[in-house]
């Protein structure tokens, strides 16, 4: 007796989106570590995903690839135009560590945060409110970086205002010959900053889909709340925003480069949140449905825990 079997009538029948398919899911969720890392026909040639045997791991890794970026393109003489989030973030204290160490200015980099806590109508929570992105980027990244730091205007942030102004400066800056890095995490509902996925109804073909830069306030799916209650809130879901702004698959999916991360597993526990969402990420296939399906057509890394990998199997605990 499992949900595929008895979901008809129940609460849930209309709690997921309805464009997933639940059956394709699960069987993504059953396959071996060995299937999962197998390259798939519509992975891109350059995409690898990396196991990583911890988070500590992930965060040395993904951070290290992103110091790549910054100094790699500071040496060929171009603009870097970076898309980061705040979730993970665990990787930027080894950014830190490495920009020191090279002692590589930033001020050819811009830096584009992917989303932000709002309400309905896209109203944002003020840059020094504790919770907020703005917040948390000023201290986890920007401010330890010191004199080496990304310049303050050449930071941008999802507010109403500024958001719909994305679009334009990336392509400003590819003019330019700026390399466009996406760096990501992968929502429990597989999305890809807070492009949710019932968002794909709202567009008439994945084409359409493909080409929206972003969106104000975006409902979110209850899942994608109580994963934050989770990861962020320490569990008060009271506190979580049912509402964000964030960037869509029109600015991700132009992406030179990506850098992925997932680290949701609690080994001391023997639990975890993120591996269904990393399984259908993997071997799904691109669909509007599934936001961070179209990440493995796109070159880069994705640095996933080991214990996300499949077959997940039920253990009560």
């Amino acid at each position: 007796m499992t949900l595929l079997s008895t979901l008809k009538g129940s609460l849930l029948e209309k709690f997921f989106p309805t464009g997933w398919n639940l059956r394709k899911m699960d069987q993504c969720a059953a396959m071996s570590r060995e299937q999962l890392l197998k390259p798939a026909k519509f992975w891109n040639k350059d995409f690898k995903p990396v196991v990583v045997k911890d988070v500590a791991d992930m965060d040395k890794q993904m951070g290290d690839a992103i110091a790549d970026q910054i100094e790699q393109t500071r040496k060929a003489g171009i603009p870097l135009a970076i898309i980061l989030p705040v979730g993970p973030m665990g990787m930027y204290k080894q950014v830190i560590a490495r920009i020191k160490a090279s002692k590589t200015p930033c001020d050819h980099v811009t830096t584009f945060n992917m989303d932000e806590w709002a309400d309905a109508k896209g109203n944002s929570m003020p840059g020094d409110q504790p919770g907020g992105f703005e917040h948390a980027m000023t201290h986890a990244l920007f401010g330890p970086l010191g004199k080496l730091t990304v310049p303050k205007e050449q930071r941008n942030f999802a507010t109403k205002r500024n958001l719909p102004a994305y679009a334009g400066k990336i392509a400003e800056l590819k003019q330019r010959r700026a390399r466009l890095v996406t760096v990501y995490g992968i929502g429990r509902v597989c999305h890809i900053a807070f492009w949710e996925p019932h968002l794909a109804a709202e567009f008439p073909n994945p084409s359409d889909w493909k080409r929206q830069t972003h969106k104000i306030g975006v409902a979110l799916q209850p899942l994608t709340i109580e994963q934050n209650a989770i990861t962020s809130f320490a569990s008060r879901f009271t506190l979580v925003p049912c509402f964000a702004n964030t960037i869509g698959p029109g600015l991700f999916l132009q992406s030179d480069y990506c850098i992925g991360g997932a680290d949701g597993a609690y080994p001391a526990h023997g639990a975890q949140w993120q591996g269904m969402s990393i399984c259908t990420t993997l071997q799904h296939g691109p669909d509007a449905w599934l936001p961070s399906t179209y990440m493995p057509t796109l070159p880069g890394r994705m640095f996933v825990v080991k214990e996300l990998f499949g077959p997940l199997k039920p253990d009560a605990h």
